[in-house]
């Protein structure tokens, strides 16, 4: 069995990381992992560069995906790992959730400008040419052009949830992305929840409703986690007979307190969790 360490979350210049596909690879045979898994936001674009890189860099990549869902009104994501990213019905389903994004998108600039910011989708294109848009693209935009002084302040004061620039945008729901992860013949990981701030009982009827669906994983390990945070839905994953997962939810400078692999400097994932959704 392998025993060294990988991650199974983790964002690229695709989405809205900040290191292209074959610099992420670069980054992990740096941080010496033997695996990581490529989980953009709605999008398996950068995934074929990533492999060719990983393949002349020895480390195994996963193709796969972070969808993001609705459940009871609460934002849920839903990572999913080992997909067919040609699989012809998924990229369907990722362009219509791009589209939406980019109408989203064109109706936040409009607020933004009416508050006084230069801000335009020409501009943002044209600073981040390759990357599906998101609201991490608008805060970086903003921080550069100096309106703000740091990422977060963009999400408390105008584009996060329930602020006076934030549109909210149309999402499936867990089920549907477990579905359509299957469908591209992956395994699905209910992702980081503990930052959902549910009740236990809510939690669990979320575990309960995507388990009754085909849910396999969920992610056990993660950047921001206490031990109790772990030890909880260690147990959860234990009753629900659910495999583990972990991963650092890297962004590159985007979150600049996140380093691949290790997190905030205390993770370790180890490859059995890996070979568990074999």
């Amino acid at each position: 069995m392998n025993t060294g360490t990988i991650d199974l979350h983790v964002h690229s210049t695709a989405s809205d990381g900040t290191l292209t596909p074959s610099q992420l690879v670069a980054e992990a045979k740096k941080a010496g992992l033997f695996a990581f898994a490529l989980t953009d936001h709605d999008t398996v674009d950068g995934i074929a560069e990533a492999k060719e890189a990983a393949k002349a860099a020895s480390i195994e990549l996963i193709p796969g995906v972070e969808l993001s869902t609705e459940y009871d009104g609460q934002e849920i994501h839903m990572v999913g790992l080992f997909l067919d990213e040609t699989n012809e019905k998924l990229l369907r389903h990722l362009t219509h959730f791009r589209d939406n994004r980019d109408n989203r998108n064109l109706k936040m600039y409009r607020l933004l400008q009416e508050r006084g910011f230069d801000i335009t989708q020409e501009a943002l294109q044209e600073k981040f040419p390759d990357a599906v848009l998101t609201r991490a693209h608008v805060a970086r935009y903003l921080l550069d052009k100096g309106y703000i002084k740091s990422i977060s302040e963009a999400f408390e004061k105008y584009i996060g949830d329930g602020c006076p620039c934030n549109v909210p945008r149309e999402m499936i729901s867990p089920q549907e992305a477990i579905a359509l992860i299957h469908h591209a013949n992956g395994k699905a990981v209910l992702a980081h929840p503990v930052l959902y701030h549910m009740s236990d009982d809510t939690l669990r009827k979320l575990i309960s409703d995507c388990k009754a669906c085909g849910l396999e994983g969920i992610e056990v390990l993660y950047s921001t986690y206490k031990p109790a945070d772990e030890h909880y839905i260690k147990s959860l994953g234990k009753e629900f007979d659910l495999k583990f997962s972990g991963g650092s939810d890297f962004h590159g400078s985007n979150k600049p307190d996140i380093r691949l692999g290790s997190g905030r400097g205390n993770l370790s994932i180890p490859y059995s969790f890996l070979e568990g959704f074999r």
